[in-house]
């Protein structure tokens, strides 16, 4: 007897895609009735285009993409849902040595603060500037995507300008190492394991870390097309309880050897599973023989990780307002609120009796500590998830927020 379901999906060579690899590698899916198919790709563009023409029917995506194809930035027009996160955390900013050397001549240390590390790195980059020298590159892996926007946050908090202080371009996950080893970029924003690639390969070192500028904070999700999830509600209901049994055999320790073997396969990563422990054991090689254990750097089942939190859509569509790429209406607002889908995700989970918050949205850098919180279900503690500069985004104040962070950056 055949599967009951046939799903198509693609991802992109990066660890935060395990949840959907382990679903389809071993045998998650299948005990659900689902016929998986993972489709590598090789650029987000990719991933974002072959959803939009019906090439596949969910994807590993950027959290805001799905936002961006919804309000209209991405140049195939389509509507993709969220009902399901792939994790918290997971990247890092690297930099060529060179410029780690002129960070460490005014005062980088190799502790990973974003404040301290951010304060060299605008000390160097007025120094250069000063000198007359050409503005750092910094690549991203897509205009829609966190890295961007956290890369931006984060040097925006530090006093830097990012849209003239430093040049930012956009580079697939799997070229960045080699980008920065050749010297076309100066360093990068990028999930793992490809940070930890270049500082294998002595290239670049690790300066700081999503988990540490914005703790337990959303990165990639499950995009799928809203049309063949309407279509299709019991096979999606089915390919979220995969993941959902696929994302808590990712997060228990015993099974990260078995995990990393399976995402060594050429048709994932293609990288050794010693390059992958990084971000499994959170235990990071900074460069320069420097080492740093961070808590929570990639979290894939833990404090509602693949709960589609609305707030968090909202807070990458300030973002996207922040810098530019949108204007802030009513109704761009009212596009970003929907393109996450909670109930989608109760719906499926619910007949588990699994921990399911009882809020769609919630204040963001509120929790200073690891919290319980009321839950339908089981047990459910969140946090911290604090933003390292202090600030709190309050998804019903958001005028406010997006009005603080415009004159936080005014035109001099």
């Amino acid at each position: 007897m055949g599967a009951a379901y046939q799903i198509t999906a693609g991802l992109m060579p990066l660890f935060d895609s395990a949840v959907l690899v382990a679903a389809g590698e071993l045998g998650f899916a299948a005990r659900e009735g689902i016929d998986l198919t993972l489709h590598r790709e090789t650029s987000w563009a990719n991933i974002r285009d072959r959803i939009a023409i019906g090439h596949f029917d969910v994807a590993h995506m950027l959290g805001p993409m799905p936002l961006a194809c919804n309000l209209g930035l991405s140049p195939l027009a389509s509507e993709t849902i969220v009902p399901f996160s792939l994790g918290l955390g997971g990247n890092c900013v690297t930099i060529a040595n060179a410029v780690w050397a002129g960070m460490a001549a005014h005062g980088a240390v190799s502790d990973l603060d974003p404040a301290r590390a951010g304060a060299a790195l605008g000390a160097f980059i007025r120094e250069r500037a000063a000198a007359g020298r050409e503005p750092l590159r910094f690549a991203v892996v897509h205009p829609h995507s966190g890295h961007n926007y956290e890369l931006r946050y984060w040097l925006a908090a530090c006093g830097v300008d990012p849209r003239r202080e430093i040049e930012i371009v956009i580079v697939p996950p799997p070229f960045m190492a080699d980008a920065l080893a050749t010297g076309r970029i100066d360093g990068y924003c990028v999930g793992e394991p490809w940070n930890s690639a270049a500082v294998a390969a002595g290239t670049g070192h690790i300066v700081t870390v999503k988990a540490q500028i914005w703790r337990n904070s959303p990165e990639k999700v499950l995009g799928a097309r809203k049309a063949w999830a309407e279509q299709n509600p019991e096979a999606l209901a089915a390919l979220l309880r995969a993941l959902h049994h696929a994302a808590r055999w990712c997060q228990d320790p015993a099974n990260h050897g078995e995990l990393a073997a399976v995402m060594a396969q050429p048709g994932f990563l293609g990288l050794p599973p010693a390059v992958q422990m990084p971000v499994l054991t959170g235990h990071l090689p900074l460069g320069g023989g420097a080492e740093r254990r961070v808590e929570d750097f990639f979290v894939p089942f833990d404090k509602a990780a693949n709960f589609p939190w609305k707030s968090h859509a909202l807070w990458f569509y300030t973002q996207m307002v922040r810098w530019g790429q949108l204007a802030h209406t009513p109704q761009n607002l009212a596009i970003a609120r929907d393109c996450y889908r909670p109930d989608l995700y109760r719906a499926a989970l619910k007949p588990l009796g699994v921990a399911l918050p009882g809020a769609n949205a919630k204040v963001e850098g509120a929790l200073k500590a690891a919290t319980p919180v009321g839950s339908a279900g089981a047990s459910l503690v969140l946090g911290p998830d604090g933003f390292f500069d202090g600030q709190i985004f309050d998804p019903d104040e958001i005028e406010d927020y997006i009005a603080r962070q415009k004159s936080a950056h005014a035109e001099p």
